[in-house]
């Protein structure tokens, strides 16, 4: 078995973590006034630099309000925050946010029309025979988990075929949050991701420049597997006993 050194985490990281933990489990509420650096520094044990630096990153990541005079007040992570929270807050609890899977979903069935409608209008001709090469890749497995891994390069392709930064980082997000349930979801998803006729429709119609035909047939790609994953989320609801937004 090979081994790779562990990098070890800094005191800045471990305290960034400490209160994007804090605030996300709502023990640190939104509205309130966090304690100052001297004394966040006495409870935990490091010095102030090190919660000064923290702080910093916290409030990068659009959860806390730095204020000269004002204190640090922590915000709305749903308000305030970026996409990059989307990991942290799809498993609460060891247990699967529902409300915050739907809104995958969702968005996962809104971004593959668009993005493959872009790419019909953009690609050249090495986006579309990089796009031939995965279905075959696709075509060629059989694991139901090692289809999924494909087909998001796929998906990760037809964005750069789109050319579209912002698609790109919303994509990268949302990649990141799906990807730890990939084992969990590989029934739902098989009938999707073993679809290579739709899978080279949506070429085909990128290679053609057809616009119009690229967002139907991704339509109809991902319509089986979002109508399945929509009610996975509700049973998820049902089995928990809570609302779609709490685990």
């Amino acid at each position: 078995m090979p081994f790779e050194p562990i990098a070890p985490r800094s005191v800045p990281e471990d305290v960034y973590e400490q209160i994007v933990e804090g605030v996300l489990s709502g023990d640190l509420r939104a509205g309130e006034t966090l304690p100052s650096e001297r004394e966040l520094a006495k409870v935990l044990g490091v010095s102030r630099p090190a919660v000064r630096e923290a702080l910093r990153r916290v409030a990068g990541a659009g959860l806390v309000s730095i204020r000269q005079g004002q204190g640090t007040r922590v915000l709305d992570p749903v308000a305030a925050g970026g996409l990059d929270l989307l990991p942290r807050l799809l498993v609460r609890n060891g247990q699967l946010v529902p409300g915050v899977v739907r809104s995958i979903v969702e968005a996962r069935a809104l971004i593959g029309p668009k993005v493959a409608e872009l790419a019909a209008q953009r690609a050249g001709d090495d986006e579309v025979e990089a796009l031939r090469a995965c279905v075959e890749e696709l075509a060629a497995e059989s694991d139901p988990v090692a289809q999924q891994v494909v087909a998001l390069e796929f998906w990760s392709r037809v964005i750069d075929a789109s050319d579209s930064i912002t698609f790109r980082l919303m994509y990268n997000s949302l990649r990141a949050a799906y990807e730890p349930a990939l084992p969990a979801l590989a029934a739902v998803l098989e009938p999707e991701v073993g679809n290579v006729t739709g899978y080279r429709a949506v070429v085909d119609a990128i290679a053609g420049r057809r616009s119009s035909d690229a967002d139907v047939a991704a339509r109809a790609l991902l319509a089986p597997a979002t109508a399945a994953l929509l009610e996975l989320c509700e049973a998820l609801v049902e089995s928990s006993g809570t609302s779609d937004t709490q685990p």
